[in-house]
């Protein structure tokens, strides 16, 4: 068969890493393939210089558009949103496969994207939109097409789980966390899309929309980041034989009539040391599937990066290219199912709360009291006493103060956060001086 001609849209890390390959590996991806790769150019911003690639300078453009108009398949690796939809439209209406890897994108228009490639008869993969090199997508899209998914529990963002495990490793506060993160590359000059889990939630509605044959977008996903977790969490955290962790929650939900949802949120959360995903460190990734028939499934690896990445690439342009030689299709939206997306307000969880109260009689009575009258059944209480007065907590001269640490049974989390609000209106209580929700449990 005649070449298939790569158009590759952009040069950053990763596309610099996958040119290298097309070229460096031409020989063996074709055998792989049935027909060779051939590189017909690179678009970037900006010409000067080959990148450190053994290829012709005159493979680069700034003309993009030109370029995915005169290929078969067409790598975006430019991110953001435009001008990559533009572009991915424009290869598709002229009969080109798409490969990406923008999270962003096909959480946020991943409906016209497929609708798109169905029309004009071409495949849309994005292996690496999450978790880099880690394969789960095709897994969820192919391999467990035949089971039911239950839940998909994960750690989707290095970032964040490399400044968390340095917070639990070293006792250092948030900023000193994500400061080495940054000295060490793994966080940009501005972590905000990470740190806020903008990141996350993108990737944790790709994967309900797979798991769950359910039309899910960015704006459906309950978002908190790390940004607020203390180093005190942490410790208390440890004290329980728990870890803090940014995770990603996706999970089928059965209300009181019966009917089914879909629950999709990304928050910090303390899940027991003994969990598989506890014992995940540094930038490293991991998602944890349970199926009805397969059971529970665990896929760990590194998230981030240009070769693990670009091998995630790679992986879908041999899938798309042996498709195109073989005149077939992979496989294409599936959202037949259309369930509802429920309200975090009424997902069950568990909430690890911190108080700081004034240590006299009664006061975990009245405590006590404000979870009853909310429906709230308390698991443990733990009771510290505060040698020094908390930064910006004011009480009486002379008066006492202590910690309580409140673990919850579960309940919705419209009652926990109403709960929250009942006890900073109490006066016997000074501060309500952390909040973390608790998954996981064993």
């Amino acid at each position: 068969m005649e070449p298939l001609r790569v158009a590759l849209l952009g040069c950053g890390v990763v596309g610099t890493e996958v040119a290298r390959l097309l070229t460096t590996n031409r020989a063996e991806l074709a055998q792989r393939v049935g027909a060779e790769l051939d590189l017909v150019g690179i678009a970037v911003r900006r010409i000067g210089g080959t990148r450190g690639l053994d290829v012709s300078p005159d493979l680069f453009t700034t003309d993009a558009l030109d370029l995915v108009k005169r290929a078969d398949v067409v790598v975006e690796l430019l991110g953001g949103i435009e001008p990559a939809r533009t572009l991915i439209l424009e290869a598709m209406a002229g009969g080109a496969a798409v490969v990406t890897a923008n999270k962003a994108l096909i959480a946020q228009d991943g409906p016209a994207l497929y609708a798109a490639a169905a029309e004009h008869g071409v495949d849309l993969n994005f292996e690496a939109a999450v978790a880099g090199a880690i394969p789960l997508i095709r897994p969820l899209r192919e391999s467990l097409a035949g089971d039911r998914v239950r839940r998909v529990l994960g750690i989707v963002n290095g970032t964040t789980n490399y400044v968390l495990d340095q917070m639990d490793r070293t006792g250092a506060d948030f900023g000193d966390a994500l400061a080495q993160a940054q000295q060490l590359g793994y966080a940009e000059a501005d972590p905000t899309a990470d740190v806020e889990a903008f990141d996350a939630a993108a990737k944790a509605a790709i994967l309900a929309s797979l798991a769950f044959h359910t039309r899910v977008s960015a704006e459906d996903v309950h978002r908190e980041g790390i940004s607020a977790v203390t180093a005190e969490t942490v410790a208390s955290a440890a004290d329980m034989h728990a870890v803090v962790k940014l995770l990603a929650i996706c999970e089928r939900t059965v209300d009181a009539e019966g009917q089914e949802g879909v629950s999709v949120r990304v928050h910090p959360a303390m899940i027991p040391r003994s969990h598989p995903l506890a014992g995940v460190r540094e930038a490293y990734n991991a998602v944890f599937v349970e199926a009805e028939a397969a059971g529970e499934l665990m896929f760990y690896g590194r998230g981030a990066g240009g070769q693990p990445t670009a091998s995630a690439v790679l992986g879908d342009v041999i899938s798309v290219g042996r498709n195109r030689v073989r005149d077939a299709r992979g496989p294409g939206e599936s959202a037949y199912a259309d369930l509802p997306i429920r309200p975090m307000g009424e997902v069950i969880t568990r909430y690890h709360i911190s108080l700081v109260v004034t240590d006299r009689p009664g006061v975990l009575a009245q405590v006590a009291q404000v979870f009853a009258e909310h429906g709230v059944s308390i698991e443990t209480v733990r009771q510290q006493m505060l040698p020094t007065q908390p930064a910006g907590v004011a009480v009486e001269p002379g008066q006492r103060l202590a910690r309580l640490i409140v673990v919850t049974h579960s309940a919705s989390d419209s009652a926990l956060a109403a709960t929250v609000s009942a006890l900073s209106a109490q006066e016997s209580v000074a501060a309500v001086a952390g909040v973390t929700r608790v998954e996981a449990a064993e």
